[in-house]
């Protein structure tokens, strides 16, 4: 089975860093894991997502999201969950996963193959410079937890 585990975000916008670096954590706390699927780090896919995902058969994608949930709240979202991901609850990048995934399957009859898993975190600071808020630095252990779940149940 191909795997892809894909970490998200903008590494000097403050918490939408967050995909990025729990994607990190991840491969150096489960290095058995990591070394049985394919792992990507991309500062804004965008419509490149789709070319990240041709040939998988699963994907999980680790990204900052923005929500009317605490800053820090990891929320994993499945396949059937992503199409509820609405703009007020969407990735920090605007144009997010959600949509990107909906205009792929209309384009491209192979992604619907693909089972796509959002791991969202939400953040709280999105601005040039900063560093992850406390919040989003402590959710990263949670991400870690709900990644490798994620992985072992694909695996």
């Amino acid at each position: 089975m191909n795997i892809l585990i894909l970490g998200i975000g903008q590494s000097l916008r403050g918490d939408d860093a967050a995909g990025l670096e729990a994607v990190q954590l991840w491969q150096s706390q489960h290095p058995d894991s990591a070394a049985q699927v394919q792992v990507e780090l991309s500062e804004l896919p965008g419509l490149a997502l789709l070319d990240l995902l041709e040939g998988m058969d699963a994907a999980i994608i680790v990204d900052a999201v923005q929500s009317s949930a605490s800053a820090g709240t990891v929320i994993c979202l499945g396949p059937d969950e992503l199409a509820s991901f609405t703009p007020d609850a969407g990735s920090a990048h605007g144009w997010g996963v959600a949509e990107t995934l909906q205009l792929g399957r209309s384009l491209y009859p192979w992604l619907a193959k693909c089972r796509v898993t959002l791991i969202g975190i939400v953040g709280k600071d999105f601005c040039m410079g900063a560093g992850l808020s406390p919040e989003v630095r402590e959710a990263l252990a949670e991400a870690v937890e709900v990644l490798e779940n994620e992985v072992c149940s694909l695996i």
